[in-house]
């Protein structure tokens, strides 16, 4: 009588291309999780330790900040950097647990598609950002 064998663990999933894309999902994963640290501990501390803190950040705070230039490339940076880091962490994901191709294939379909949608529109808002939408505004920044 012979020993019970164990079958091998399922293979992880191979993507069809060849090449570097793998290790420069990595290495992308790893910079802009660091980057992504910095641009938000930046953030807090402008928004929440500057000034009056919490009680200050209001529509009118959003107005003054976003009326700079650089606070609109940091917000950007960091709107495109966390859903990037995001899309890339649930696509590994994707890959590592959806066995059929079909339902992976759908799953990354909608990740990307959901990942476009708000960095268009998070950008969108961003440099659309207008503080005299509202007409009874009184916002300094705002002209009668």
């Amino acid at each position: 009588m012979s020993a019970p064998t164990i079958p091998s663990p399922r293979a992880p999933y191979k993507a069809r291309r060849s090449g570097n894309f793998e290790l420069n999902s990595w290495l992308f994963q790893r910079g802009s999780g660091l980057l992504l640290v910095v641009l938000v501990i930046g953030h807090l501390f402008v928004n929440l330790m500057v000034g009056r803190g919490i009680h200050a950040i209001d529509f009118a705070f959003v107005a003054g900040k976003w009326a700079n230039p650089f606070w609109q490339v940091w917000d950007l940076a960091m709107l495109w950097l966390a859903e990037l880091h995001g899309m890339n962490g649930l696509r590994t994901i994707i890959n590592d647990y959806a066995t059929r191709p079909h339902t992976r294939f759908l799953l990354k379909t909608l990740l990307y598609f959901s990942a476009l949608v708000v960095i268009v529109l998070g950008t969108l808002v961003i440099f659309t950002f207008d503080p005299c939408a509202d007409p009874s505004s009184t916002l300094s920044v705002c002209t009668k």
